[in-house]
């Protein structure tokens, strides 16, 4: 069955095996021991530390091992943010940055500071001119991540850590998904990272914090990794996620891997809107990570999508709010202002077979077919030229993507100039109407008020 998620977590990569099981008989003591065994533990601890500096590009000083990639972005968010409080209380981060930035930014402001959030394209991607002009005198902290985890955007991070230098605030970015396609370039401040993203174990996590950067960890402490992760680690996971991205970062076959997932998603990135008709792939075409690719379909349950995909033997994940473990709108496609609905992300692991993906392919226009049938969905959008001058479709109580299918219904029941007003008390709406007029080249004119839910009002304009 092919694993079509890899950005969620890689498959435990050989080389990370054999270190676990190596490191479970010679690294199972306490490594601030002094016997034997704890010389012996913390001979492999210090190998794993220089071997993940190695690969980070920085000194094994600045690097701690963190109980997750999560963990470790909220350490090094409370830490800088504590270490400068006399310089202000202001965090300013991307509006795509993952959800633990997220959780710790707004505990950040409940606890009494201030943050501001960077817009970015229809690509999601950020303007390094947008970082320049939101700095202000007060912000303490700027997190931008190197690439974007639902949709694999890569960010200007080498001119953002310029700017951000210039202006002497740190900068912390999140490198999870693109640490093991190389080092993450310019001169960033801090910097997290998670082993089940590269093949290691989960329950793993990096944390650099670069010298000169001031640091103020917060919370329980004790004499472990520089007094910023405390407790005692789980040393063969941290060895077999160390050699793992060891293992990819020194073999001369990876470059040659990347290219080859590259051209895979290619093939999905253009073949996927030629196959199934009213489809979205969104994500920066150029600045992108090699292995990842998302699109949206219009008209479709993402829950059902994704349960039709498994059935046919398929493991992908999806951004979209029309699944049952997501209750509001993903929060990068809605800073993208993309469909949400019907989203479906495609990340492929090392080693993917070609025949795979064509079989992907394959069985994707059948899948989108039957969702779309069984929820009634128009077959074409739009209609005659003439109509009544305005319809109001009533779709309070309908979840993701009935409003849609619904104003799709209507929408060639107006004439060109008419406009549909739909009621709908579905969050979702919110992003898919606007995102839905986009695609159709219909105008969004925008919201009104109603005695239940909200209207959303649509011109037709094709």
């Amino acid at each position: 069955m092919p694993y079509f998620d890899a950005a969620s977590a890689a498959p435990l990569h050989p080389v990370a095996r054999e270190a676990l099981l190596a490191s479970l008989d010679e690294g199972w003591a306490d490594p601030a021991r002094l016997y034997r065994e704890g010389r012996r533990a913390r001979l492999l601890l210090d190998a794993a530390r220089e071997a993940a500096a190695e690969a980070v590009g920085c000194r094994p000083d600045e690097l701690v091992f963190t109980p997750s990639g999560t963990q470790a972005v909220h350490s090094a968010l409370s830490g800088a943010l504590a270490a400068r409080r006399r310089v202000g209380r202001r965090l300013l981060h991307s509006a795509v940055e993952h959800s633990s930035v997220l959780h710790a930014a707004q505990a950040h402001e409940a606890a009494g500071g201030t943050r501001a959030e960077i817009a970015v394209d229809r690509g999601g991607r950020v303007a390094a001119g947008a970082v320049a002009a939101a700095l202000t005198p007060d912000t303490a902290l700027v997190a931008v991540q190197s690439a974007n985890h639902e949709v694999g955007t890569e960010q200007p991070v080498q001119e953002v850590a310029a700017l951000c230098r210039e202006a002497e605030v740190p900068l912390l970015v999140d490198a999870a998904q693109s640490l093991p396609w190389g080092p993450v370039p310019g001169d960033w401040s801090l910097l997290t990272a998670s082993s089940h993203k590269w093949g290691g174990p989960p329950g793993v996590g990096l944390l650099v914090v670069r010298k000169g950067t001031r640091f103020a960890p917060q919370g329980a402490r004790d004499e472990r990794e520089s007094g910023r992760s405390p407790g005692f680690g789980n040393l063969p996971a941290i060895v077999a996620g160390v050699a793992a991205l060891r293992a990819l970062r020194s073999d001369p076959g990876t470059a040659a891997e990347a290219a080859r997932l590259r051209a895979l998603v290619d093939r999905i990135r253009t073949r996927v809107p030629e196959l199934v008709p009213e489809v979205e792939v969104v994500g920066d075409p150029v600045h992108r990570l090699p292995h990842v690719v998302t699109f949206s379909c219009l008209y479709v349950d993402g829950e059902s999508l994704l349960h039709e995909l498994d059935r046919s033997g398929f493991s992908v994940s999806s951004g979209s709010s029309c699944t049952s473990s997501t209750l509001t709108p993903s929060h990068v496609l809605r800073a993208m202002g993309v469909l949400s609905e019907g989203n479906v992300r495609v990340s492929l692991p090392y080693g993917t077979a070609e025949a795979d993906v064509d079989r992907f392919l394959e069985v994707l226009p059948r899948v989108v077919g039957g969702v779309r049938e069984k929820l009634g969905a128009p077959v074409v959008a739009g209609g005659a030229a003439e109509g009544a001058e305005a319809v109001t479709v009533d779709a309070l109580g309908m979840n993701c993507p009935l409003p849609v299918i619904e104003l799709a219904k209507a929408i060639g029941r107006v004439r060109l100039g008419g406009t549909v007003t739909v009621l709908s008390d579905d969050e979702v709406a919110a992003v898919d109407i606007p995102a839905w007029c986009w695609t159709q080249h219909q105008e969004y004119v925008g919201t009104e008020a109603a005695d239940q839910g909200v209207a959303y009002v649509v011109r037709r304009s094709v």
